[in-house]
């Protein structure tokens, strides 16, 4: 009896839709252990991305399905999730203390990347990932501001940076090494040199996610990322306006041609909602992050507001996931980083680091 019981809790597993993954439980593989005994059901579930209050709401749904299968008395239903590391670019190796790292990028200036990634780096740590954050923009850093973070980064020893935490997250910018009202000089080769100076000299310490936010354009801080630093996958931040989208474009086509994946496009400022009234206006136009996305055939992992408060929370260096995590703004910033998680969790593993370092020597 167990035996065609467990069968049919498989059976109904597998047309279990979970809405983040895309797909059903047992065709996701997040079946981690199921246990039948008698008209028990105990049954444990990892989801491969950082779920958080969701990982509940899920076990619920779930445990209500198998308990009105006939024969099941009880199911005990747990939710987890483990990160795993998703593969690179072929010709590089991902960095040892670091599982994944996302780039954020617009191609164009003034569609709120920053508070994107911002906000989207502390909704992974809310939902209980391990997350850094990386300001890549030289010239114009932004994240000791939304991170309100003041004061220099320390070195380890002379050749390694403590990254600078905030809300429990570690950070590092180049506005941690230079006075906040100096401008960075630097031409093209310095730059970049900067830029992977910050990621492989500071001592991120057993990061899930470390989160990039790049500065805008296609340039050469963008090729260096490409080329030399290992990239799990990107995020297009657009507004919904022609004008932008014709920039966001150029950002997927850069990441096609240098096998960085697309996980998705963020729609930024897709409406305006009146802070006297609450009337909601698309003042930029509609359906331009999704038209993007089709176009492309990748997700539209969200389509965020725009709203004051967004701007009062980055402006006194407290996000809106940290300074209003019940509100309406901070889920929808989770919704969005779920769906980019789940949208890495279902790239291949990474599994060039399992491979042992061959070495030939004369005897």
């Amino acid at each position: 009896m167990s035996d065609s019981l467990k069968q049919t809790v498989e059976a109904r597993l597998g047309r279990f839709n979970e809405p983040y993954l895309g797909t059903d439980l047992m065709s996701a593989r997040a079946v981690r252990s199921l246990e039948v005994d008698g008209g028990h059901v105990k049954l444990e579930l990892d989801l491969g991305f950082p779920c958080g209050d969701y990982g509940q709401e899920l076990a619920e749904r779930v445990r209500g399905m198998l308990e009105a299968v006939e024969g099941i008395e009880r199911a005990d239903v747990t939710v987890g999730f483990t990160v795993a590391a998703r593969a690179v670019q072929s010709s590089l190796k991902r960095l040892d203390s670091v599982r994944n790292i996302i780039a954020v990028a617009s191609a164009k200036g003034g569609v709120g990347k920053s508070t994107v990634a911002a906000n989207l780096a502390l909704a992974l740590k809310a939902d209980g990932a391990s997350v850094g954050l990386l300001d890549a923009d030289i010239y114009g850093p932004s994240q000791p501001r939304l991170m309100g973070i003041e004061g220099r980064a320390q070195g380890k020893d002379g050749n390694t940076l403590l990254p600078m935490e905030a809300h429990g997250m570690q950070t590092m910018s180049i506005g941690y090494l230079i006075d906040k009202d100096s401008p960075a000089i630097l031409r093209g080769p310095m730059v970049t040199s900067a830029l992977q100076q910050m990621l492989f000299q500071t001592a991120w310490d057993d990061l899930d996610y470390l989160i990039i936010d790049l500065p805008p354009g296609t340039g050469d801080i963008q090729l260096t990322l490409a080329q030399k630093i290992p990239v799990s996958g990107a995020v297009v931040v657009t507004t919904p306006q022609d004008l932008a989208l014709i920039d966001a474009r150029k950002g997927v086509e850069m990441f096609n041609k240098v096998n960085v994946p697309v996980l998705g496009i963020v729609e930024n400022m897709s409406t305006h909602i009146c802070s006297k009234c609450g009337h909601e206006e698309h003042i930029f136009g509609e359906r331009g992050g999704q038209t993007l996305a089709d176009e492309y055939n990748v997700d539209l992992l969200g389509q965020l507001p725009l709203d004051i408060s967004i701007r009062e929370n980055a402006d006194s260096g407290h996000p809106s996931v940290v300074a209003q995590p019940e509100g309406a703004i901070a889920a929808a910033y989770l919704d969005m980083s779920r769906k980019t998680a789940a949208r890495l969790a279902r790239q291949k593993k990474d599994y060039a680091s399992k491979f042992p370092n061959i070495k030939v020597e004369n005897s």
